[in-house]
């Protein structure tokens, strides 16, 4: 894997959250937002025309509420939820989830570091602070789902989430680029998770940029190594894309006298 290449205008960006955006924490309620990441999420978007858009398997109001003043374009819960440009919603309607949310809330109580986050169409089981307990959470969670088709388990960085089967970051992200101000556009896509393979699966195919941030085994034929580096990768994005007009100006001043 390389480094990803210098963003261009004609881009389309799509950035996972937590662990790109933003370092992981034991809860995802503890993690730290940058000040001057939100300002440099708001100047790229409109260096792009609106086209960026955050892909995470959080909720979008959580990531507004991380992200306030901005409302981007954004897919929630894997796609699940997705917000498009224009600001319209479009929501999967929730499973029938009682049973997987009775199985996670009785292992949580049973375990001390063992934390249940109930979402709108998915129950997740984060196993962050007891590692150890990784098999004993995948077994419990997969028990459930065995023989219901319609829902599929779902593996992340110390989580394993039960969410409606067919729907994932790739087919949020393909719908975005069917969409102004993303069709037309060089899809370019950064996640740090297994969840964010299937974004991968589509950006490339497309000509695209698909970037792994951080390390272990990807579809993605660029790296970076954390979302310190991820900051700093679009933070010389938008300044080499805020000077280019500055600098085609001045020559066109330049040929005009």
């Amino acid at each position: 894997m390389t480094a990803p290449p210098q963003l261009t205008p004609d881009a389309a960006l799509f950035l996972d959250f937590d662990g790109t955006l933003v370092a992981l924490a034991e809860t995802p309620e503890a993690i730290e937002v940058p000040p001057q990441l939100v300002a440099l999420l708001g100047d790229l978007s409109k260096l792009f025309g609106g086209a960026l858009a955050v892909v995470s398997g959080r909720q979008i109001d959580a990531l507004d509420r991380f992200l306030a003043p901005l409302r981007l374009p954004s897919a929630g819960e894997h796609g699940v939820q997705r917000r498009n440009a224009a600001g319209h919603m479009q929501e999967q309607k929730p499973p029938d989830l009682d049973a997987v949310l009775d199985v996670a809330n009785k292992l949580a109580g049973a375990h001390p570091g063992l934390l249940v986050e109930r979402k709108h169409a998915a129950v997740a089981l984060h196993y962050r602070m007891a590692p150890d307990l990784e098999a004993v959470c995948r077994d419990a969670m997969w028990a459930i789902i065995a023989h219901q088709p319609q829902l599929e388990l779902l593996h992340g960085k110390f989580v394993f989430e039960v969410k409606p089967a067919g729907i994932n970051k790739g087919v949020a992200i393909d719908a975005f680029m069917r969409e102004p101000p993303f069709a037309g556009r060089v899809p370019v896509f950064a996640g740090d998770d297994t969840t964010d393979e299937t974004g991968f699966a589509v950006v490339q195919p497309r000509g695209g940029i698909a970037i792994k941030v951080g390390s272990g085994p990807s579809l993605a034929m660029h790296r970076l190594e954390s979302p310190r580096a991820v900051f700093e990768w679009l933070l010389q994005a938008r300044d080499l894309l805020t000077q280019a007009p500055r600098q085609a100006s001045a020559a066109d001043e330049g040929r005009n006298t």
